[in-house]
């Protein structure tokens, strides 16, 4: 069976939730050495702990900070297990509707392994995916062409949010390249502008409906319509004529031309940003 390897992100700043200060740097998983990393309420994170193995590497990532990005090396120190904190209503991610006799939230220990030489920003991996193609800047040319592709395919880059994400086995190994041998310093990183054409609109053309009305007594024709009329439904109706009149009745517009549809309101998105154990909501 090929090895797995993942990516867990924790929260670097200080906040204080229901008393606690969900922090978790770098620093303070090499001072503890070992962690369990509870607290995580979505389910596809869970589900992705779930599989992980003992022994399985891992990387450790600052986020929602000024500056996230990956600042360690980490392995599975043991498998998935019930999340207890779920039911303590003094922990900052506590869940009410958790069971402690059918627990749906698990989590697992993570241990410290080593922090990376160069720390590598989430800047630098987008710069990267952003390239438009698979040639790498002179500064980085030692991860090579498939170091591009395999950074342009990081759930990292393409989907952002979730707190604990796979990485694939080529991604891994340029992890490694980069935080090994650096060299971006000198480098913008900064977002690059994309230019996109504009889309060419076609002219809509005036309706060819004529809208005839018949006078039987003056023989009188209607005013022609204009090119800016906002439909032909508004003719349908003005055929008609008041009994006794001594002219044409002026067409009225029907309802069908002047309703307009109702937008309708956004819908709120009920899925619950993912969480990393005590730790703030994951942004990045």
């Amino acid at each position: 069976m090929a090895t797995k390897y993942w990516l867990l992100k924790a929260e670097p700043d200080s906040r204080v939730v229901k008393g606690k200060d969900v922090k978790f740097s770098v620093d303070d998983f090499e001072h503890v050495k070992t962690s369990p990393w509870e607290g995580v309420r979505n389910y596809e994170a869970r589900n992705l702990m779930k599989e992980m193995k003992i022994g399985e590497k891992a990387v450790f990532y600052h986020s929602n900070c000024k500056n996230p990005g990956i600042a360690a090396f980490a392995e599975v120190a043991k498998e998935a297990y019930p999340d207890y904190t779920a039911w303590d209503e003094s922990h900052p991610y506590y869940d009410s509707k958790s069971d402690k006799d059918k627990p749906k939230w698990v989590m697992v220990d993570l241990m410290f392994a080593a922090r990376v030489k160069h720390f590598i920003p989430l800047a630098l991996l987008r710069y990267i995916a952003d390239l438009a193609t698979n040639e790498p800047p002179e500064e980085l040319e030692y991860i090579g062409q498939d170091g591009v592709k395999a950074i342009k395919t990081m759930n990292l880059v393409t989907r952002g949010r979730l707190s604990v994400q796979r990485v694939d086995a080529n991604a891994w190994g340029t992890i490694h390249l980069l935080a090994d041998n650096g060299g971006w310093e000198e480098m913008d990183l900064k977002p690059r502008k994309k230019t996109t054409k504009p889309a060419t609109r076609t002219k809509a053309k005036p309706s060819k409906i004529a809208t005839k009305v018949v006078n039987t007594k003056n023989n009188t024709k209607p005013a022609d319509r204009g090119e800016g009329d906002e439909s032909s439904l508004s003719s349908l109706d003005s055929s008609s004529e008041e009994e006794g009149s001594n002219g044409p009745k002026a067409a009225k517009p029907s309802r069908a031309a002047s309703r307009k549809r109702k937008v309708p309101e956004d819908r709120t998105d009920d899925t619950q940003p993912p969480r990393r154990s005590t730790r703030r909501k994951v942004k990045d």
